[in-house]
């Protein structure tokens, strides 16, 4: 009955991917269409076209400087995005799992994390320069925030019920952390991750902005000052694809992490 009552299931979840993938290359033409109508109504050096766009970015890829400007803020962003997860996720576990240090910690955690990250990027050139540690620095005081923000708080929902059904049956404190606590935390880790991914991606532009003008940063800058508003859209676009994959990424491995609940 369970084997069929599954099957079901999968049989129901087809078409909805595919419902769900329509749907967004539907409103991805939708997008197209609208750009196009607005550039062919709007100069061509505020708005390009789409073609224009697509042009540009076979151009800059010819020449092998998207590539190497993807390669480059990559790197800045991995290794930032990186770095605060591995300080985040332990800091927030702790923080939730002792109760003293987590209410001692939270209100510095909160005020740190609503002070604006610009306001740290002079103090992080005079300190670490203009080379690839500030970067790095940059990008991951952005995106640690969130993940030891939503980490705290999921340890912190655990169930209830579940962890008054565990001692019941006598599991220690050890093993209801394990097996009840931290599955539960799951899901707020990974809309962390997920926040902290986007801000991360963020500062890795605001950090070649102030630091040394490199990647797709550097690239913006240059576009943007230039009035090439072609290569601009390239390079906008070419982050917000970064964006969208890692998202989407993250939201398969929550999937996956998650199927116990199912």
């Amino acid at each position: 009955m369970a084997e069929r009552s599954a099957a079901v299931s999968a049989k129901r979840a087809i078409p909805e991917a595919w419902v769900v993938g329509l749907s967004r290359i539907g409103f991805l033409i939708f997008l197209l269409l609208l750009w196009w109508v607005i550039s062919a109504n709007v100069s061509r050096n505020i708005i390009p076209s789409p073609l224009a766009t697509w042009h540009a970015a076979g151009r800059l890829w010819g020449e092998g400087r998207l590539q190497g400007a993807i390669t480059q803020s990559l790197f800045t962003y991995i290794g930032g995005f990186g770095v605060a997860i591995l300080v985040a996720i332990p800091v927030g576990v702790l923080m939730g799992a002792f109760n003293l240090l987590g209410r001692t910690l939270e209100v510095y955690v909160y005020a740190l994390a609503a002070t604006p990250r610009v306001a740290f990027i002079p103090l992080i050139i005079v300190l670490l320069g203009l080379g690839m540690e500030a970067k790095l620095f940059i990008v991951f005081l952005g995106a640690v925030m969130p993940i030891l923000i939503n980490t705290y708080a999921g340890v912190r929902q655990a169930d209830e019920e579940l962890v008054e059904m565990a001692r019941s049956v006598g599991a220690d404190r050890f093993r209801i952390f394990t097996a009840i606590v931290l599955p539960g935390a799951v899901p707020y880790v990974v809309a962390g991750l997920r926040i902290g991914a986007t801000i991360g991606l963020i500062n890795t532009v605001v950090a070649e902005l102030y630091t040394a003008i490199t990647g797709l940063g550097g690239m913006l800058a240059l576009y943007g000052n230039t009035f090439r508003m072609a290569e601009y859209f390239v390079i906008v676009l070419t982050l917000a694809a970064i964006g969208g994959l890692v998202t989407e990424a993250l939201r398969i491995f929550e999937s996956r992490l998650t199927r116990w609940k199912t």
